[in-house]
């Protein structure tokens, strides 16, 4: 995959571990649709933010938005299906050191629009997420 391409608010496949499975992760799990959150310049490689995307409807104390269908249709997602991105949990890898991208293009992008107020809720809930992190 051409790293530039992973940017804020798109959507590619990843091997999203829930956090309460991550410490039982095992590689070849099938890839999730995720949003790219935020990317941070690293001298060691940018590190990203990814937030998973679900079918299960989550528990209404969780941070989550419903995708609109026009979003749905522009990710490359499953317009007719109804689908959540979990923002009260995250994964975390570094780009250039990461075994777990497939060389695939992004699925599609949300809109800044929708997405980035998500993304600044998100950072002003920062302290009560949980972390998977790939690299630590």
């Amino acid at each position: 995959m051409h790293y530039a391409l992973i940017a804020t608010a798109s959507v590619i496949r990843y091997p999203y571990p829930w956090a309460s499975e991550a410490g039982a992760w095992r590689d070849g799990r099938v890839g999730r649709p995720i949003a790219v959150g935020v990317r941070m310049p690293r001298p060691d490689g940018d590190l990203v933010l990814f937030f998973p995307i679900t079918t299960k409807q989550p528990e209404a104390s969780r941070f989550a938005a419903e995708v609109p269908a026009i979003e749905k249709r522009r990710a490359g997602l499953d317009a007719d299906r109804r689908l959540w991105i979990i923002f009260d949990e995250f994964d975390t890898d570094i780009l250039a050191n990461s075994f777990h991208l497939e060389p695939e293009p992004p699925l599609g992008r949300f809109n800044k629009a929708f997405f980035l107020p998500l993304l600044r809720e998100f950072i002003s809930r920062r302290k009560p997420v949980r972390e998977v992190s790939r690299f630590r």
